[in-house]
């Protein structure tokens, strides 16, 4: 159960995890199980069930199934997996993933690492195995975690928003990982570039004007017809609302995407970097 600790600060998992732990003690007491009986049944001991229904751990999806099959459930239990997954992300994780299902353009313009929602496994670990001071093993692991779940969006058979990614062609050339993760990362975007929703454009490193040297940023624009921007720092993140500063941000894009390639051109170029890796 390492890395299903329940994170204290955090109201909304902490209101779907006292849901979740209430059902599971009521539907425990109503068959008459003690918490070592019930441990003993699905597997676990009772320190641990112990710690789930006092809201001190996440119960992982496998806890889940062995209860609601002891318990007769009838798939009850089962399904507040989904939710309690979505407990186990951290809460910027979760804002930023709902308001990309809100969304039906996603631009983003990235000149240090690979788009987070273009990121192979292997990347994503080398990124955050970066991180000073480090994660522990349990937070790299829920990091990892959280950010693949976000690349949900780009295989929805249904109602896909547009994509628009421009990375400065320095991402494609710093080998994060290593050699063979970075192929298999370039491999990645030459498979998302063919999707008929998706633009991908490279920056190349020659231009003389270059109107990304700000950094990262992202702009969603939503179903209601509002504008959000995303920025992130070292230590911070910034959401943008404001007409003026989307605007702003819209406009810059705008000019980023005509500094950079075409996206056969980007294609192309990604293909020769890859060859070169």
């Amino acid at each position: 159960m390492n890395g299903w600790e329940a994170g204290p600060d955090d109201e909304e998992a902490g209101a779907v995890m006292r849901t979740v732990t209430r059902q599971l003690k009521l539907w425990r007491e109503s068959v008459g199980l003690t918490q070592a009986e019930f441990g003993a049944a699905i597997g676990y001991g009772e320190e641990l069930v112990s710690s789930v229904e006092r809201g001190r751990r996440i119960p992982r999806p496998e806890y889940l199934d062995a209860a609601d099959e002891v318990l007769d459930a009838g798939g009850r239990i089962a399904a507040m997996k989904g939710d309690v997954a979505e407990a186990r992300y951290p809460k910027k994780v979760r804002d930023v993933k709902r308001l990309e299902a809100e969304a039906i353009e996603i631009c983003s313009y990235n000149n240090s690492v690979i788009d987070g929602l273009l990121q192979t496994k292997e990347y994503a670990r080398a990124v955050f195995s970066s991180r000073r001071p480090p994660f522990t093993e349990e937070e790299l692991e829920q990091q990892v975690t959280a950010r693949l779940a976000r690349q949900e969006i780009l295989g929805t058979a249904t109602a896909r928003p547009l994509f628009s990614f421009v990375l400065c062609e320095a991402t494609l050339r710093r080998l994060i990982g290593g050699k063979m993760v970075m192929r298999g990362q370039l491999e990645r975007l030459l498979e998302v570039a063919r999707l008929r929703n998706v633009d991908l454009q490279v920056l190349p490193l020659n231009r003389e004007e270059n109107s990304g040297v700000d950094g990262s940023f992202r702009l969603l624009n939503l179903k209601d017809g509002a504008t959000v921007g995303l920025s992130e720092a070292p230590l911070t993140s910034r959401v943008f609302c404001n007409p003026k500063e989307t605007t702003a941000l819209d406009m810059r894009y705008g000019i980023i995407r005509a500094q950079a390639l075409t996206p056969q051109e980007s294609l192309a170029l990604i293909e020769k970097i890859r060859g070169e890796t």
